[in-house]
């Protein structure tokens, strides 16, 4: 993280130096967005947080951990497909799994089924796209989730 806000930090002052008037502009422009979000983002981490203590880390890992085994990814591939959620609410969350102890393999599986898979949203989808693009395309992104997790799971045992 410290490296990151360095970097950031650099390039803020390189961006003011070039040009003060679109730095300051774009500096406005990102806490206006920021304050937008901000009761969403916050809201939604208080809910994870009363959700998750509520949840005992038993149930988590039952369904999610590492005892879970091949039904961890079903698991989380399922729950993935089936939510509504935005980024912004996801990484938080799926920040909250891994401090529980869930894989980093399974959060890749619910993170990209949750971006890429549509179950809920596949009459919309269809309207636009037809039925059958929109199965093919929810299935191969299913798939494609799945071989993350996977691929995932290889990395971080050969680590």
């Amino acid at each position: 993280m410290i490296p990151l806000t360095i970097f950031t930090t650099l390039l803020v002052i390189i961006s003011f130096i070039v040009d003060r008037k679109k730095t300051i502009k774009g500096i406005q422009k990102g806490l206006k967005q920021f304050l937008k979000i901000l009761p969403t983002l916050l809201s939604v981490i208080i809910i994870i947080s009363i959700v998750l203590f509520f949840v005992s880390d038993k149930f988590l890992m039952e369904f999610l951990g590492k005892e879970a085994g091949l039904g961890a990814y079903i698991s989380a591939a399922v729950i993935g497909s089936v939510s509504l959620l935005p980024g912004f609410i996801a990484y938080p969350l799926a920040g909250f799994l891994v401090q529980s102890g869930v894989s980093y393999s399974v959060i890749a599986v619910f993170i990209t089924t949750l971006m890429m898979v549509g179950i809920l949203t596949i009459p919309i989808e269809a309207r636009y796209f037809g039925l059958k693009t929109t199965i093919i395309r929810n299935v191969l992104s299913f798939i494609g989730a799945i071989i993350v997790g996977t691929v995932m799971a290889f990395i971080y045992y050969l680590i």
